[in-house]
C-alpha cells in the first residue's frame, strides 16, 4: 500500500510538471495564519484602548448614524497599508530608512520627532485606560497596573525572543473579540444599524465633523505605516530565504499577493471590531441619552445599568487585550523609526547586546509613557494634542509615502501605479481635508 501511494504521488508530480503549472496545495487554516502578520498585527493595534473611546464616544454621541465612516476608511486605509508594506518588502528598509537614504536630513528630523512625542503620549494615554480598566475589575491602585503593563509590555519586546513574541501578538489579536461578543448583550436595531453603514446621514455641525476628524485620525495613524514597512523589512532579515526585491526580484507577485491579503485580512478585522463598539455604544449608551463619554474606561463602566455587568466585564478585559497588543507597536513603531534614521542596527529579532540604541529608544519611549501618568498631565486630554500631532504628521507622511513609491530610485521596477496608488492619494486627500476640518474647529 505505502509503494502504491509513492507511486501515485509520483504520478501527480509528473502531472503538474507536464502541464507546466504548479500544484496546488490543499487549503489550510494552519497555513493561511502562519502567513497573516504584519497586516493583521498592524490593523488589530489600531484598536487600542485610545482609539476604543474614540468610537465608544462616537456611537454614544450620534448612535447608529456614524457607522458609515467604517465603510469609507476601510479601503482608505488598506490602500495606505498596503503602500507601506510594499516600500518595506522592495526596499528592506522602513519609512524612515527611506527619508534617511533618499530625502534631506530635516525631513527626517521633523517626521520622527513628532512621531516619537505623538507615540509616547498615546502609550501613557493607552495605560491609563487599561489601568482605569483593570481597577473596574479587580480594584486596587490604578498606578500600580499602569508600572505592572508598561513594564511587562518593553521587556517582553526586548527580552523574548522574536518569533514566539510575533506569535503572542496574534493571539493578542482575539482580545477584539470582546466587542463583538459585547454586541450580544445589546439591544441593536439591526435595520437602524445597517442603514447607518451604507446610507452616511450627515449633520452640519462641529460636534459631527469633528467626531468624523477623530474617527479619520484614529483609524489612520502615521505609527500604522511606519511599523508595517519596518516589520516587513524585519521579516526578511530574520528568514534566509528572503532579500529586498529591489534587490532579486524573484517571488514578487507572490509576495504581493500576500502583502495584499495579510492587509485586507488586518484592516477588515480593524474596521469590524471598530463599527462593532460604535454599533454597541449606539444600542447602549446613546439610546439611554449616555452621550458624555469621553474614555473607554467610562464607556465600560456605563455599559453596566443598562447591559449588565457582565458585558462591563467584556468591554474591561477587551481594553486590556489591545493596550497589551498596542503598546508594543506604538513603542517598536518610534524605536524603529528613530534607529534607521540614525542607520542604527535595528530589529526585534536582534539580541539586545546586539541593537542597544534601537532598544534603549523602545524602553524610553515606554519609560516616558509611564512617567506621564505621576505626573499632574492627564494622558487622556494629552491624547487630545497627540491625536492633533498625529492628524498634522499623518498628511505629510503620506505625501512622502505616496512620492516614496513612485520614485524610481527607490522602488526600481516595482513603483506603484494603478488603481493602489489612486487610491493611496484619495486616503492622502481625505487625510488633508479631516486635518483642514479639525483646525477650523479649533479657531471657531
Amino acid at each position: 500500500m505505502t509503494r502504491q501511494r509513492k507511486i501515485s504521488r509520483e504520478q501527480d508530480n509528473s502531472r503538474s510538471a507536464s502541464t507546466g503549472k504548479p500544484r496546488r496545495e490543499p487549503f489550510s487554516f494552519k497555513r493561511v495564519a502562519k502567513s497573516l502578520g504584519p497586516g493583521l498585527i498592524t490593523g488589530a493595534s489600531d484598536d487600542d484602548p485610545s482609539g476604543i473611546g474614540t468610537y465608544s464616544q462616537a456611537g454614544a454621541q450620534l448612535g447608529y448614524g456614524i457607522g458609515w465612516t467604517m465603510l469609507l476608511t476601510f479601503p482608505l486605509m488598506t490602500a495606505i497599508q498596503e503602500i507601506s508594506a510594499r516600500v518595506g518588502r522592495v526596499t528592506g528598509h522602513g519609512i524612515a530608512g527611506n527619508v534617511c537614504k533618499h530625502y534631506p536630513g530635516w525631513l527626517l528630523i521633523i517626521v520622527v520627532t513628532l512621531l516619537f512625542i505623538a507615540n509616547t503620549v498615546n502609550i501613557a494615554a493607552d495605560l491609563s485606560a487599561m489601568a482605569d480598566a483593570t481597577k473596574l475589575l479587580i480594584g486596587g491602585p490604578a498606578i500600580l497596573y499602569v508600572v505592572l503593563f508598561g513594564v511587562t509590555s518593553v521587556a517582553a519586546q526586548i527580552f523574548m525572543n522574536y518569533h514566539r513574541y510575533v506569535a503572542v501578538l496574534k493571539w493578542l489579536t482575539l482580545s477584539l473579540f470582546a466587542y463583538v461578543a459585547a454586541l450580544g448583550f445589546a439591544k441593536v436595531s439591526w435595520t437602524e444599524a445597517l442603514a447607518g453603514v451604507f446610507v452616511p446621514r450627515l449633520t452640519w455641525s462641529s460636534d459631527y465633523f469633528t467626531t468624523i476628524v477623530a474617527i479619520f485620525g484614529t483609524t489612520i495613524s502615521p505609527y500604522l505605516f511606519f511599523w508595517q514597512a519596518s516589520q516587513e523589512a524585519e521579516e526578511q532579515r530574520v528568514d534566509a530565504t528572503k532579500h529586498p526585491l529591489i534587490n532579486k526580484h524573484d517571488g514578487a507577485r507572490k509576495e504581493f499577493s500576500r502583502i495584499r491579503a495579510d492587509t485586507i485580512t488586518g484592516m477588515a478585522f480593524s474596521n469590524v471590531i471598530a463599527l462593532s463598539i460604535i454599533v454597541t455604544a449606539a444600542a447602549t449608551l446613546h439610546t439611554a441619552g449616555k452621550t458624555d463619554i469621553q474614555t473607554s474606561a467610562q464607556a465600560a463602566e456605563a455599559l453596566r445599568p443598562i447591559a449588565g455587568p457582565f458585558a462591563e466585564v467584556i468591554f474591561a478585559l477587551g481594553i486590556v487585550g489591545t493596550g497589551l497588543l498596542a503598546i508594543p507597536v506604538l513603542a517598536g513603531a518610534t524605536a524603529y523609526a528613530v534607529g534607521e534614521g540614525r542607520r542604527w542596527p535595528v530589529g526585534l529579532a536582534r539580541k539586545p547586546k546586539e541593537a542597544v540604541a534601537f532598544y534603549s529608544v523602545l524602553g524610553l519611549s515606554g519609560g516616558i509613557g509611564i512617567a506621564l501618568n505621576f505626573t499632574p498631565i492627564d494622558p487622556i486630554s494629552a491624547l487630545y494634542w497627540s491625536a492633533v500631532v498625529n492628524g498634522v504628521l499623518a498628511v505629510p507622511v503620506m505625501v512622502l509615502l505616496m512620492v516614496m513609491a513612485r520614485h524610481r530610485e527607490v522602488m526600481g521596477r516595482f513603483v506603484i501605479g494603478g488603481w493602489l496608488y489612486s487610491l493611496g492619494w484619495l486616503s492622502t486627500g481625505a487625510m488633508a481635508l479631516s486635518v483642514i476640518a479639525m483646525a477650523v474647529g479649533m479657531l471657531v
